[in-house]
């Protein structure tokens, strides 16, 4: 992705914090002297539907809106929720996929199965994917609800803005008292992408 601008897509089910990640991330690069765009899309998000979630950045941003295909960044909260939305990555793009598995309601009520094979299609969608298990990382912290800001540090590596300016987002984005965890969850994702990843030379995509 250009260092000077680039399109973050992130998906996800209602109730994983998709909205708030985009707002730390949008308040970052704010902050960092970026013009920022975004869009939503809630869908059943209260009966654990797709939410997602258009970001885009640069000197100059006239449109919110990512067209298929031209993704610079999928940031997906679910494996599924990573499958539905893979066709809006670029050819070049990088997926970072939370290994949690959310089972929709028709999977759940037995009319559907959960993919076996969802790594092994993200696989073939894309050469630079990144598995990470964002809620492991959260639990250790015993902070279940950080899932959203781990998932910021791992995507951290592959946008141009240092740690700190993640940090003054989140102090600006959330309440004093939980800042703190959050911060300890941001570093946590970082951890989560292996050095060199960014430049393909040493990192261990998935």
């Amino acid at each position: 992705m250009s260092r000077g601008r680039g399109n973050v897509f992130i998906a996800g089910v209602g109730g994983q914090g998709i909205l708030l990640a985009s707002e730390v991330l949008g308040e970052a690069l704010l902050r960092s002297g970026y013009d920022v765009k975004k869009s939503e899309v809630h869908g059943m998000a209260q009966r654990g539907g797709s939410v997602t979630t258009h970001l885009r950045y640069g000197p100059t941003v006239f449109s919110p809106l990512i067209e298929p295909g031209t993704a610079d960044l999928l940031l997906a909260f679910e494996k599924i929720e990573a499958l539905r939305f893979a066709h809006f990555l670029a050819p070049q793009g990088v997926a970072i996929v939370n290994t949690q598995e959310i089972l929709p309601a028709s999977v759940a009520t037995g009319r559907e199965v959960y993919p076996a094979d969802a790594a092994e299609r993200l696989r073939a969608a894309t050469g630079r994917l990144f598995l990470v298990d964002a809620l492991g990382a959260a639990l250790a912290l015993q902070a279940v609800r950080a899932v959203n800001v781990v998932m910021v540090g791992a995507a951290s590596h592959f946008l141009p803005l240092p740690p700190a300016a993640y940090e003054e987002a989140l102090r600006a984005r959330m309440k004093e008292h939980v800042v703190l965890i959050n911060i300890q969850a941001f570093q946590a994702g970082r951890g989560l992408i292996p050095a060199g990843a960014p430049s393909g030379a040493g990192g261990q995509p998935a």
